[in-house]
């Protein structure tokens, strides 16, 4: 029977769909053969070329997703019995593959042994031996399903640069024989920490947008509220990974009143909150139950206490400001103290606040941060000094490289 460009069209579009769903699995679970991501990820790709070939000729199975690890994973068997030193790796796994009987599509679909796959590449994606940039790179692609082209589109980068960042990092994997596992004990504790900080430094990049022409970039945002959820549910009991899960929600369900129609940032006080998401947010207080008392979990607490205001009068800024002090007992940090800051302007008032942020203007880590003098433009505009307020807005205005942020900033400056 022929096939129809209508129906190969349709075929090839449920292709990319599913590999874009289950690549972070099928990744994962080849992996586990092979020992090494980039030549899964390669393996990966083979199974996706095979069901672009195949399947606008013999139809879309039942279980696509089963059919695609099915085909990545017979591949991936069949390498290591061709590579030469399979009778020296035979012996290193006891002939475990050996007795491993060619995949059935109705038994890959085990969630235990997936999932546990999954954790895997997690924690080898955000290795230590890899840089944070690398960290983020490699994540994005093994486990976001993101191009090369929209991480590089998503961080202002060259293609080719992130796409050499991403062969080094899987080259630096392989070299240091990093293995394919969970850690235990204090190497996992330090492990988790670093996968926590990729997922929340890829949200953070989504939800405020370090340069370019747009504030938020939503697609980056789920991408690492999906990471969130899948963590959280691959390791129910830590309360950290539940944390930074609660944070994401309440912050994701802020996004679509962040900026207005014409793209221009709109300030907390200024939001819709009609706009926020509800559901979101009731996700965030479900996780928060779990999330015990970590600098995720006091975060997402802080952010908790916005999505309960109705209005943004009636914030509970006290609350906040005494959380942003245990923050700052638990992980002192420059960035910490501004946001707690901002909070006790609104507790106290903008002469206590002031006092705390001047304090912090000789402080290195934020001479090129440009909420420094953003804030201290509004202390110093509540405060009636609005030439020195205007001063600081405009050397915001000056030091931040998102286009949106810096018209707001002009703006403020001008008004002040």
């Amino acid at each position: 029977m022929a096939v129809t460009a209508a129906h190969a069209t349709e075929a090839t579009r449920t292709v990319e769909a599913v590999f874009r769903i289950e690549s972070a699995r099928i990744i994962a679970g080849v992996t586990r053969i092979v020992r090494d991501v980039g030549i899964a990820e390669e393996l990966a790709q083979d199974a996706l070329i095979a069901a672009l070939e195949q399947w606008p000729e013999s139809g879309v199975p039942d279980k696509p997703g089963a059919w695609l690890m099915a085909t990545a994973k017979h591949r991936a068997i069949d390498l290591v019995r061709r590579k030469e030193t399979y009778a020296r790796k035979l012996a290193e796994v006891g002939r475990a593959l050996e007795d491993v009987p060619p995949p059935d599509p109705v038994d890959l679909d085990d969630p235990d042994d997936i999932d546990d796959d999954l954790l895997r590449l997690i924690f080898t994606a955000c290795h230590p031996v890899l840089s944070p940039e690398a960290r983020i790179a490699l994540t994005l692609r093994l486990l976001g399903g993101l191009t090369t082209e929209e991480i590089a589109r998503a961080f202002l980068a060259s293609e080719a640069a992130v796409a050499q960042r991403i062969v080094r990092a899987k080259r630096s994997l392989a070299t240091a024989r990093v293995p394919f596992e969970v850690p235990y004990g204090e190497d996992r504790a330090a492990r988790l920490s670093s996968v926590l900080e990729v997922i929340y430094l890829i949200f953070n990049e989504g939800y405020s947008a370090t340069a370019g022409d747009d504030l938020v970039r939503p697609a980056l945002c789920e991408d690492a509220l999906r990471l969130a959820r899948v963590l959280a549910g691959l390791m129910p009991k830590e309360p950290e990974v539940h944390g930074l899960a609660a944070l994401l929600e309440f912050q994701a369900s802020r996004i679509p009143a962040r900026t207005g129609p014409d793209g221009a940032p709109v300030l907390l006080a200024d939001q819709n909150r009609a706009k926020w998401n509800r559901l979101l947010i009731h996700r965030g207080v479900e996780a928060l139950h779990h999330a015990g008392h970590g600098p995720y979990a006091l975060q997402a607490a802080i952010a908790a206490c916005h999505a309960r205001a109705v209005r943004y009068e009636d914030t509970d800024w006290t609350t906040i400001a005494t959380l942003y002090d245990r923050l700052a007992a638990l992980t002192p940090s420059p960035v910490v103290e501004l946001n707690r800051a901002v909070a006790v302007s609104m507790a106290e008032g903008p002469e206590a606040a002031l006092v705390l942020v001047d304090a912090l203007v000789a402080d290195p880590a934020l001479r090129d941060y440009h909420l420094l003098p953003s804030v201290r433009g509004d202390l110093l505009e509540r405060l009636g000094r609005r030439e020195e307020a205007r001063a600081e807005f405009e050397r915001a205005a000056s030091l931040t490289r998102n286009a949106p942020e810096r018209r707001l900033l002009r703006e403020r400056a001008a008004r002040a």
